[in-house]
């Protein structure tokens, strides 16, 4: 959920080194149709644009600038707005922006979040302007069916992602551990993170999770990756109470009480854990690829000393994403400068997030794999030629990522994912907490809360 993340929520960050990006401005109060025109003869409106870096990365803040000025020169009297809005998903405070009608003009939407937002009449019908994503038929069907109900288009799919194993090869040499040769199996993970540990020095072993709705996205994907299930195959009742998910608890239990593994201070917040990576306290944590992005380009992380590699014993990987919605009380001038600018700063290659060569000249890491939303298309092509030649991390440390991803079917988030996650987040904290825990009473407890949850939700 994301990659700012949240994560994840979080979403995919790429060469501009810049997080989950939405146009703002719900209501158009500024942009009426039919104003006058500007002195070149074109209609004037407004958008507000979400989610600007902050002034403390002076570099991707002057990117931003600079695609802004850029949009605005070739789409004369549209006038673009930028707010330093950080984080620009919150889970907390999604649902009552949606309900109050403050949403932005164009926002994003985690996919969990789909099915809501289009059944409550939340998100625009946009069917009448894909036109504006010029390379709309490239985007992957698969990602293009998440935002389409009825024969009608509700998004633009803009991230799309699997979980693997971050680690620090840094560390792994300190340790004597072999960084080419990275954890297949979760008994591997468990004896890497003890010799880890053992550096000293504030180091942990294998970092996770426990609070912010973090802890049970965390929990979610070891989870699936065990062979479990969330909910049931109808959605209605949890089905997180099983073997796999008393694995899930167990493991981090010893790793934090037996081992001494996971040190004693507790990740709240997708933001510590990722600060902590950054500055090579952290040996492992489960996450997509873009968490290299952000630990090297938002907390100052040194680019060689990061890996990733497949989720160990896989059975399934959790897969997410976001895609752009429309406020639907936007004008239709305001949603089609509004699909135009996601057009232009996040679908267009050699421009705005794609813009490799400018991330590379501003020292941003370039060469992270993903597994983005254009796929095998010429445009999915045409990037990854781009970031390849553009590169300036060693890709070479992320190739065991990439061959396991290949092969390991990914799985997406369950129904009303974040309530879930909230719920699991006091399991994950507890083990981590607690040398006593109990964890098959922290299961049945998170399920019975589970259930009237769901039930709740019909």
């Amino acid at each position: 959920m994301k990659r700012s993340d949240y994560r994840r929520t979080v979403g995919l960050l790429l060469a501009a080194g810049l997080s989950m990006s939405a146009v703002a401005c719900g209501s158009g109060d500024d942009t009426k149709p039919g104003a006058q025109g500007s002195a070149s003869g074109a209609a004037q409106v407004s958008i507000t644009v979400a989610c600007q870096p902050a002034k403390s990365a002076p570099k991707e803040r002057q990117a931003w600038d600079d695609d802004v000025a850029a949009f605005q020169k070739a789409h004369p009297g549209v006038t673009v707005k930028s707010t330093d809005q950080q984080p620009c998903f919150d889970p907390k405070t999604f649902g009552p922006k949606l309900a109050g009608g403050q949403m932005e003009t164009v926002f994003v939407v985690p996919v969990t979040n789909y099915g809501d937002v289009i059944s409550k009449g939340q998100g625009l019908d946009i069917t009448p302007y894909t036109g504006e994503i010029k390379n709309w038929n490239d985007l992957r069907q698969d990602v293009r069916d998440l935002v389409t109900k009825d024969g009608k288009v509700y998004g633009v799919p803009n991230v799309h992602y699997s979980v693997g194993l971050v680690y620090n090869r840094a560390l792994f040499t300190k340790a004597g551990l072999d960084p080419s040769a990275p954890p297949k199996t979760w008994a591997e993970v468990r004896e890497a993170a003890k010799k880890i540990a053992a550096l000293g020095g504030g180091v942990i072993g294998y970092g996770e999770y426990s609070g912010g709705n973090t802890g049970g996205w965390h929990f979610n994907q070891a989870l699936y990756g065990r062979g479990g299930d969330m909910v049931s195959a109808d959605g209605k009742t949890a089905a997180f109470n099983s073997p796999e998910g008393k694995a899930v608890l167990q493991f981090l239990k010893d790793l934090r009480w037996v081992d001494k593994s996971t040190g004693a201070k507790l990740f709240n917040a997708w933001e510590p854990l990722m600060q902590a990576m950054g500055s090579g306290k952290v040996g492992m944590m489960l996450g997509a690829p873009d968490v290299v992005t952000d630990v090297v380009n938002k907390f100052k992380g040194a680019a060689t000393d990061y890996g990733i590699t497949g989720f160990p014993e896989a059975k399934a990987s959790l897969s997410g994403g976001e895609a752009f919605f429309v406020n639907p009380k936007a004008t239709p001038e305001q949603a089609k400068a509004g699909l135009a600018w996601v057009d232009f700063r996040f679908n267009t290659v050699d421009k705005g997030r794609f813009d490799f060569a400018r991330g590379k000249s501003l020292g941003n890491p370039v060469g992270v794999p993903d597994n983005d939303v254009y796929g095998a298309s010429p445009t999915g092509k045409a990037l990854q030629d781009a970031r390849k030649a553009n590169a300036t991390l060693p890709v070479e440390n992320y190739q065991p990522y990439v061959d396991a991803s290949a092969t390991i079917p990914p799985k997406m988030e369950p129904p009303h994912a974040q309530e879930l996650y909230a719920i699991l987040d006091v399991a994950m904290s507890a083990v981590l907490s607690r040398e006593d825990a109990d964890v098959d009473q922290l299961l049945a407890d998170a399920e019975t809360k589970a259930n009237a949850m769901l039930a709740s939700k019909g």
